[in-house]
């Protein structure tokens, strides 16, 4: 065999074998597609939240909710006392349907005259909205007829199984269950991390690279003039891309924008911040502008798939719902959609605030210190 080649092959696998940071993601990220894959596309959801105000406290109506929760589509996760506790529940996404029972359910029911059921489903999400409205509407036509049964073996009462049980859906902010409404706002929280994670890490390691982070470094400037110079660019770019999908999505796709637009960038920011932090301590990971880009795709995929961008994170196995919920995208998601669609404000979104807030403190501290550290 030609030995020129055989030394060429032998160059090329000793300087694989040196670069292990490349080495060790070539060699984990298929595995971790496929496991991320396997867990995160369900398009079978099951066990979706749901909270009820049962108004008419009898056995008919237990036996209906029982119903629900056998079908093992929906998971009755609490008990309200009124409407607006229900309403509540669904705009802070503590819940994905609300139940809704009147007073005079049994009474109708013993009554053979229409007893109604009303099921509010939040339809953010197309996905967790069809199936809802699927189950829903086939098990109250299954308890119609149940009921219709039971009264055909009585005394001789005869009942329209479709008169017994009404069970009326209604969706709610997207009520076309339009796909759009749902995937541009959680593309513009995708774009936003992979944007301010990939271009910051890949322009430090750039410098590194070129040398000309090492002579600002000797320049008068401090060390945070340095990072305030670089990231304040980052961020005004990171704003200018989120505001120009606002207005694409609105032109061309009819997402609507119900909430304060001054309160969605006030908590972009806080999200910004954290993910240019996560750059820049990928930066300090890195040694090639090559590595950055891969290192960041492993920060970037499991967030894009895992946090209930592309597949509800009710459809995914524990595992998978456990990881959504140490993904900072999975709050920011919810921010989105939050006050584009559902128009609420901060009295229900503080919660993803305050771990944004946490994540973006942490991250962003550790990162500045190792960056500092590597700089020395």
């Amino acid at each position: 065999m030609n030995t020129r080649l055989l030394g060429i092959m032998r160059k090329e696998f000793i300087q694989l074998r040196r670069d292990r940071i490349t080495l060790t993601l070539i060699l984990f990220m298929p595995a971790m597609m496929l496991w991320i894959f396997g867990i995160a596309v369900n398009t079978e959801v099951k066990h979706i939240s749901t909270v009820v105000w049962d108004q008419a406290r009898r056995q008919e109506s237990r036996e209906f909710l029982e119903a629900l929760e056998n079908s093992q589509y929906f998971a009755i996760t609490d008990y309200a006392k009124n409407l607006r506790q229900v309403t509540e529940q669904i705009d802070r996404g503590g819940a994905k349907v609300g139940v809704v029972i009147p007073p005079d359910f049994a009474e109708n029911l013993h009554a053979r005259r229409p007893a109604q059921v009303q099921v509010i489903v939040d339809a953010t999400d197309p996905l967790v909205a069809t199936s809802a409205v699927n189950a829903a509407t086939a098990i109250g036509q299954a308890r119609s007829l149940d009921l219709a049964v039971e009264a055909l073996q009585g005394m001789g009462i005869r009942a329209e199984s479709s008169a017994l049980l009404d069970v009326r859906v209604r969706a709610w902010y997207n009520p076309d269950m339009l796909s759009p409404l749902f995937i541009i706002p959680g593309l513009i929280g995708a774009m936003l991390m992979q944007t301010t994670i990939a271009i910051v890490a890949a322009v430090i390691v750039r410098e590194k690279e070129r040398g000309t982070l090492e002579a600002l470094i000797v320049s008068p400037l401090r060390r945070w003039e340095l990072m305030t110079g670089k990231l304040v660019p980052n961020i005004v770019v990171a704003y200018a891309q989120m505001t120009f999908a606002l207005v694409l999505g609105h032109l061309f796709f009819d997402v609507p924008i119900r909430g304060n637009l001054v309160l969605l960038y006030a908590l972009s920011l806080v999200f910004i911040i954290g993910s240019l932090g996560l750059g820049i301590y990928i930066s300090t990971l890195a040694q090639t502008q090559h590595q950055a880009m891969q290192i960041s795709y492993f920060f970037f995929l499991p967030g894009i798939y895992l946090s209930g961008l592309l597949f509800p994170v009710e459809g995914m196995p524990p595992i998978g719902q456990a990881l959504a919920h140490f993904m900072p995208l999975t709050y920011y998601l919810q921010i989105l959609r939050g006050i584009l669609l559902k128009g609420i404000g901060i009295a229900y979104l503080w919660p993803q605030l305050l771990i944004l807030s946490a994540f973006g403190v942490v991250v962003f501290t550790l990162s500045v210190l190792r960056f500092q550290k590597r700089l020395g």
